[in-house]
């Protein structure tokens, strides 16, 4: 039995994961995730918290099979993540791309070069979990919102601000508008600071059902909605408290662009 060992490098969080080489990437079980972790994609930039990291998966995990990767914080931090462990040289890094081929699934992107790697292994992800029309929401520094259907099919999607850059930008842009805090708010704000937060949840959610809707008019009725990142728990909150249509629909999981980089591997060995 082997072990397999991936990393999602996004913008904000560095993550890791790894399975057993018996385990599926269909499965939702909670121990899935058993050996994991997620820290500051910036400690890449430091090499005291590159060795830090390495000798901590090291000696957490035994030597790996292989190890796959996708990396959306550019050139830099892919060349400081492929450092991360010089004792296991030998080892081969495959990186997942957007452009990179998954047998059932094809995208409408024009340029597939373009398309976020982060996207396209969570977009395999959801395949991974469902063969329904699915819309697959990763709510993290932004937030993307993309449409897959039950065909494997990408028919694009949408990348817009995520909570805390719309409430930054807000502070940043206006003279009387403090950054605002969470606190519990049911329909219109009454004081700034609830119109601020109700506004921007309100900015997101209108989002996913416009998606809906879009997806509706090209005969891909949604059936699921993924919600996944650091805002996916609040997002499917605010949802499920409300008496929409996407209400029956969401569902939060973790991980869904490590899922992906594990099902895209197992079709790469």
């Amino acid at each position: 039995m082997s072990l397999y060992l991936f990393f999602d490098v996004g913008n904000t969080r560095l993550k890791w994961a790894a399975v057993e080489s018996t385990q599926n990437p269909s499965a939702q079980q909670k121990k899935l995730w058993a050996y994991s972790g997620s820290i500051s994609s910036k400690s890449l930039q430091s090499a005291e918290h590159r060795a830090e990291l390495a000798d901590y998966i090291s000696k957490t995990l035994p030597k790996p099979a292989v190890i796959g990767f996708s990396c959306v914080a550019g050139e830099e931090a892919l060349a400081n993540l492929k450092s991360l462990f010089p004792q296991w040289s030998d080892l081969e890094w495959q990186q997942l791309k957007g452009d990179s081929t998954y047998t059932g699934m094809r995208s409408l992107y024009q340029d597939s070069s373009k398309l976020g790697a982060d996207r396209w292994a969570a977009l395999i992800g959801a395949r991974a979990l469902s063969n329904k029309n699915t819309l697959i929401v990763n709510a993290g520094t932004a937030t993307t919102i993309d449409v897959l259907g039950s065909n494997g099919v990408h028919y694009g999607g949408w990348i817009l601000p995520g909570l805390a850059l719309m409430q930054v930008s807000l502070a940043n842009n206006t003279a009387q508008l403090d950054l605002a805090t969470r606190s519990e708010h049911h329909g219109f704000g009454t004081c700034t600071n609830d119109a601020i937060i109700g506004g921007c949840d309100a900015a997101q959610i209108g989002a996913i059902l416009h998606a809906m809707q879009q997806a509706k008019e090209i005969n891909i009725p949604i059936e699921k909605i993924w919600i996944d990142g650091g805002n996916a728990k609040l997002l499917a909150k605010e949802i499920t408290q409300t008496n929409l249509p996407a209400q029956q629909m969401v569902e939060v999981t973790e991980g869904l662009v490590l899922r992906g980089i594990w099902a895209w591997l197992l079709q790469n060995p």
